[in-house]
């Protein structure tokens, strides 16, 4: 995967920012062939191949007693998940961006296993067969088929809807063309896949969703950001960053009720999110899936998790979701962020006619946010911007400073225990993997101490000479807290990588970083067995070397 989709000419308060997506292109073509096994809602047992073995006619004298489901979240979960038949093919083929030929979207972004949710389609090719994938390692294969539909014939859809005064795109006036029960869809992260009823294997739309685990104690929950997902989609005409002419004319509100149109549908999921879930799910650790909008709505979701990670490209919060990660990390909880620019943009959720929090508010500029005038707190400027001022390193450790770059990272503290097993030492470089968008630790900047700075990598970006920082810090609480520093992270685990030039070398390494990260968290406060060695000292990393980029 991750062949870098030609750039968006996206601009923020930042002259020419191009923000990149992971191209899913490779991922796709990755898949080979079909499975024929479907399992339908409301079964009680997943698909098993039929055998040519005739049942044995004698009684038995002690039945067999049914086999127990083990309880979700936990590792006993995750592997028996896991060590069912997987499904290739599927992907091969599908159109980046979408073709636009066969679209939806789901009413609510997750739910838990056995609600039901509406899909709203739109077709011009004629009824639509819907069929359910849940994506995990399946020895490899990265999918599970889990569901199919009859041919849903409710396919005629109206216009899109304009908001002017948000300049924002609705397709909330659709009517529900499906209506799915999960019933023994098991927690994780699904696409839904649309296809013409006449070729049930024809390549059409696809629509994210994910079952969210109903508990997350005891879990390492991996968090969908849908939030993000939705300020990037230009479905209908404006995205967060550009309208028909560019950046002044972008919208100040970005709805849920429309389908994507980038990742072939999904947004972030397929390239830069379920590299991690393969991996996750591969380690049998107990998971917890839930998304953006999750944390939004129940302030007590993370209560218990051992770990929490920001996956991808986690860039939009609110307060709400800003303060449920703070509690967690000061419960003990651990949390990663695998990618840049995370938590960058404050936003606010309105309600639309499909829910109370369908509809992302972000202005980027917090003076033309009409709520200065009576809440200027909850304004929708960034994090770091008047009169908040809380920027993001206070929670992650680290600052965003630019975009785009590509460097390399370089060791700097080869002694971590996430450098563990790799063989790295001071100085070595892992080719491709800083970029495009990097952050810094940047002591003029709230930044939690002890902090270990793990690489500490030189980059160039628009003239400024600078670092990009990937580094760990530790709590009072026990948890730990990792911030990769790039937005190549969850590639650089991927032979197929492009970043790193599809090194197998530099895969290996980043799998092994990622893994020794990964099992340390499951276990606890990571804190308390491995506290933060502060080397900001040791690196010359202070105030009068880094600065904030202006």
């Amino acid at each position: 995967m991750s062949q870098p989709l030609l750039p968006r000419p996206l601009t923020t308060h930042r002259p020419q920012r191009a923000r990149r997506h992971i191209a899913v292109a490779t991922f796709l073509a990755c898949a080979l062939s079909a499975c024929s096994v479907t399992w339908t809602p409301g079964t009680q047992t997943s698909p098993t191949a039929s055998t040519s073995a005739e049942p044995s006619s004698a009684p038995s004298a002690t039945p067999t007693p049914t086999p127990t489901e083990p309880t979700w979240p936990s590792a006993q979960a995750v592997a028996q998940e896991n060590a069912k038949p997987g499904e290739e093919g599927w992907l091969t083929g599908i159109s980046d961006p979408p073709g636009g030929t066969i679209e939806g979207f789901t009413d609510r972004p997750s739910v838990r296993p056995g609600e039901s949710l509406n899909v709203r389609i739109r077709s011009s090719d004629g009824p639509v067969i819907v069929t359910a994938y849940r994506f995990g390692h399946y020895a490899g294969v990265g999918s599970r088929k889990v569901w199919t539909s009859q041919p849903v014939t409710s396919v005629t859809q109206p216009a899109a809807t304009y908001t002017a005064a948000t300049r924002s795109w609705s397709a909330s006036n659709w009517s529900p063309s499906l209506t799915l029960d999960t019933t023994d869809w098991p927690p994780g992260n699904y696409v839904l896949h649309l296809a013409p009823s006449r070729d049930p294997l024809a390549k059409g739309g696809l629509i994210p969703l994910t079952i969210r685990t109903p508990t997350m104690k005891g879990a390492v929950v991996l968090i969908n950001a849908n939030t993000t997902w939705a300020a990037y989609n230009h479905w209908g005409g404006t995205s967060l960053y550009s309208g028909k002419t560019g950046y002044a004319d972008r919208g100040y509100a970005a709805s849920l009720d429309r389908p994507i149109d980038f990742g072939a549908g999904t947004g972030d999921l397929i390239a830069n999110e379920r590299p991690l879930v393969m991996l996750a799910e591969e380690l049998g650790l107990s998971l917890g899936y839930a998304t953006n909008s999750d944390m939004q709505a129940d302030p007590h979701l993370l209560d218990g998790a051992t770990a929490v990670i920001s996956l991808g490209h986690d860039e939009y919060y609110s307060q709400a979701m800003r303060d449920i990660l703070v509690k967690a990390r000061d419960s003990g909880t651990n949390i990663a962020f695998l990618g840049a620019n995370a938590i960058y943009r404050q936003i606010r959720f309105e309600p639309t006619p499909l829910g109370s929090e369908r509809l992302v508010i972000n202005y980027k500029d917090g003076s033309l946010d009409p709520i200065m005038a009576t809440n200027p707190k909850a304004n929708t400027g960034s994090w770091r911007s008047p009169p908040f001022s809380r920027p993001e390193s206070d929670l992650t450790g680290v600052y965003y400073q630019c975009n785009p770059v590509k460097a390399p990272m370089v060791v700097a503290d080869a002694s971590s225990w996430v450098l563990a097993g790799t063989g790295l030492k001071v100085g070595d470089k892992l080719a491709g993997l800083v970029g495009s968008e990097y952050d810094q630790v940047t002591p003029s900047a709230p930044t939690p101490r002890p902090i270990e700075v793990l690489f500490h990598s030189p980059v160039t970006c628009k003239g400024d000479a600078q670092f990009s920082d990937v580094a760990y810090y530790t709590t009072s609480s026990g948890a730990g807290v990792f911030a990769s520093g790039t937005s190549s992270w969850v590639c650089g685990i991927q032979a197929d990588c492009s970043e790193h030039g599809k090194d197998p070398g530099i895969a290996r390494t980043m799998r092994t970083m990622t893994v020794n990260l990964l099992t340390t968290f499951a276990e606890g406060p990571a804190g308390r067995s491995h506290p933060a060695m502060d080397n900001l000292d040791a690196l010359n990393i202070s105030t009068r070397t880094i600065h904030d980029r202006k």
